[in-house]
């Protein structure tokens, strides 16, 4: 029996590729509704066709970068599934620097609202299994509080660090929030 292996084409990766740095790029430069499929496709040197080959529009290319960051960040947190909160926010923190243009562009935009709900919803779904309220201190406090009150303050970091550039490195703000994590759950 032959097995027939599903290999996208590089040139396709290429050009989905393309047209997702173009469409940050431009984001990071305009707000989002003025970007056109035609700012895009200049941008991104492929035709116009070649974009609604991929994306129907670009809410749609918007909702699909937004959704491929939160699934790489859920994977970071089964990766770092044994670690402590210093280290797994210092795994994060390192995946944020990385893609500075994505976030950043994602805060500041239009599309900052619906990213940062998927963001909370994801930092809240992570932290669910951490939370005991059947003894020590949280004993007696309410679960879903707790998880909105921490998950509210990552996610408000995360803001800040790239609305304000927080003023220490990325490691340096991970660790902190770590140790607030650490001694409050």
């Amino acid at each position: 029996m032959i097995t027939i292996v599903s290999i996208t084409d590089r040139r396709v990766l290429k050009s989905q590729e393309a047209i997702k740095s173009a469409f940050i790029r431009l984001m990071n430069e305009k707000p989002f509704d003025t970007i056109t499929m035609q700012d895009i496709s200049d941008h991104a040197n492929v035709g116009r066709r070649t974009i609604y080959h991929h994306f129907s529009d670009k809410f749609d290319l918007l909702d699909k970068l937004i959704e491929e960051h939160i699934e790489e960040l859920r994977r970071l947190c089964k990766e770092a599934s044994d670690l402590d909160f210093i280290e797994s926010n210092v795994l994060w923190f390192d995946y944020f620097e990385m893609h500075y243009s994505f976030f950043s562009a994602m805060i500041r935009s239009k599309g900052a609202p619906f990213f940062r709900s998927r963001l909370l919803a994801l930092v809240i779904e992570e932290l669910e299994d951490e939370v005991n309220i059947t003894e020590g201190k949280n004993k007696g406090l309410t679960k879903d509080v707790i998880l909105t009150f921490f998950g509210t303050a990552l996610v408000g970091i995360v803001e800040s660090y790239f609305t304000n550039g927080l003023p220490r490195q990325p490691h340096f703000v991970a660790e902190q929030v770590g140790i607030l994590f650490d001694r409050n759950l």
